[in-house]
C-alpha cells in the first residue's frame, strides 16, 4: 500500500469555516484513500497563513514525527509561509506543496525550491508560478478542483435572485457587489450572501452599516444540505472577487446549471469555460469596478434573451465538468512520482 502524509490547517472541517481549499483537501484525501493509498492526515493549529512562533513550533513538531523518506502532501497555507521549518526538512522528506492561492514571494519560493513537486489548482496559478517562483516547469503539476453531481437548479422568470457564495472578506470583493447593486435600485432582485461572517469583523460591519432595506442578506456560512438549498433557489451566482486562483464556487453553479457574473480574476475565466457551442456561460468583467458589474447584472435582468441563452450554456458546460476522480488522479501519479 501507497503512503501518503497530509498536513493541513486545523479545524478544515468546521462548518462555521467552510472554503474552497478546505473542501479540496477533503475531496481529495477521501478520493485518495479510496484508490488505495494509506492516508495520514496531520492538522496543525495555528495563524495560517500568517504564522506566529506557536504556529511554527506546532508544524514543526508535526513535521518531525513524520519518518525519513515519506511522502508529504501539504496544503500551501502553511506551506508557502513556513520556510525555516520545511526547507531543512526536505532533505530528509519527499516535500509536495499544494497551492491554492500563490503568494508568489521569497518565503514560498523558498519552500517551492527545496520541494520535489508542486500541485497547483489552476493553469493560471501554474504560469504565475512559473513566472514568478522560478520553479522548473517538470516540476509544477495542475489538479482542476471538481463539481460534485448536482440537482439541476429550476430558476425564476425574472433572474432576480441572486445569489454570492464566499466568505465576507476584502479579498472577495463584497464592497464592490454591493456598489453594483445599490446602482440597480429601479429593477427587482434580491441578493443573498452566503459565507464566513468572521474573518475580517471590521469590513463586515462596514458592509452592514452601508446596507440599506431588506433587499441583501448576509446569511453566514452553509454547508452541505442548507447550501444546496441556497443554489436551488438562485437564478444567478455572482462574484465580486479581488483576487481568485480558480474559483470553485463557479463550478459550483455551473453543476447545478446556474450562470455566473464575476470579475475576470486569476483562473475565473478556466473554472467558467465554455458550452458546447461555444458559448460562455456567464459574463466576466474587470474587478473593483462597481459600475461595470452594475451593468452586466442590470442586463441579465432586463434581457430575457441573454438569460436563456445563458441557461442553455451553463446547462451544456455542465456536462464536461471535471470530476474529483480526475482530480486525485493527477495527485496520485504525482505523490507516485516522488514516491521512493
Amino acid at each position: 500500500m501507497t503512503q501518503v502524509h497530509v498536513v493541513v490547517p486545523e479545524r478544515i472541517d468546521d462548518p462555521s469555516r467552510p472554503s474552497g481549499g478546505n473542501a479540496y483537501d477533503r475531496h481529495v484525501c477521501r478520493g485518495l484513500t479510496s484508490i488505495g493509498w494509506a492516508v495520514h492526515e496531520h492538522e496543525v493549529r495555528g495563524c495560517w497563513p500568517r504564522p506566529d512562533a506557536a504556529s511554527l513550533a506546532a508544524l514543526d513538531a508535526v513535521v518531525q514525527r513524520i519518518p525519513d523518506d515519506a511522502v508529504v502532501l501539504l496544503d500551501g497555507l502553511v506551506a508557502s509561509t513556513a520556510p525555516e521549518v520545511l526547507v531543512p526538512h526536505a532533505r530528509r522528506l519527499r516535500l509536495v506543496v499544494l497551492v491554492h492561492m500563490p503568494l508568489c514571494d521569497q518565503r514560498e519560493r523558498a519552500v517551492l525550491s527545496a520541494a520535489a513537486a508542486v500541485v497547483t489548482t489552476s493553469a493560471w496559478t501554474r504560469r504565475r508560478l512559473l513566472e514568478l517562483c522560478s520553479v522548473s516547469a517538470d516540476r509544477v503539476h495542475v489538479a482542476t478542483p471538481a463539481a460534485d453531481a448536482a440537482e439541476l437548479a429550476i430558476g425564476t422568470a425574472t433572474g432576480g435572485s441572486l445569489l454570492c457564495v464566499a466568505a465576507v472578506t476584502s479579498d472577495k470583493g463584497h464592497d464592490v457587489l454591493l456598489g453594483a447593486l445599490a446602482t440597480m435600485q429601479d429593477l427587482s432582485w434580491r441578493c443573498v450572501c452566503v459565507g464566513s461572517l468572521n474573518r475580517d469583523p471590521v469590513f463586515v460591519e462596514g458592509l452592514r452599516r452601508s446596507t440599506r432595506g431588506d433587499r441583501v442578506r448576509f446569511a453566514g456560512p452553509r454547508t452541505g444540505a442548507d447550501l444546496d438549498r441556497s443554489y436551488a433557489a438562485a437564478d444567478l451566482v455572482v462574484l465580486a472577487s479581488r483576487v481568485e486562483a480558480f474559483g470553485m464556487v463557479v463550478i459550483e453553479a455551473l453543476a447545478r446549471g446556474l450562470p455566473v457574473v464575476a470579475t475576470d480574476v486569476g483562473g475565473v475565466n478556466e473554472a467558467l469555460g465554455r458550452g458546447a457551442d461555444g458559448i460562455r456561460p456567464g459574463l466576466l468583467v474587470p474587478p473593483d469596478d462597481p459600475a461595470a458589474l452594475g451593468a452586466a447584472l442590470r442586463a441579465w435582468l432586463g434581457d430575457a434573451t441573454l438569460r436563456t441563452r445563458l441557461r442553455g450554456a451553463a446547462s451544456e458546460r455542465r456536462e464536461s465538468l471535471p470530476r474529483w476522480s480526475a482530480t486525485t488522479s493527477v495527485i496520485a501519479d504525482v505523490l507516485a512520482g516522488v514516491s521512493p
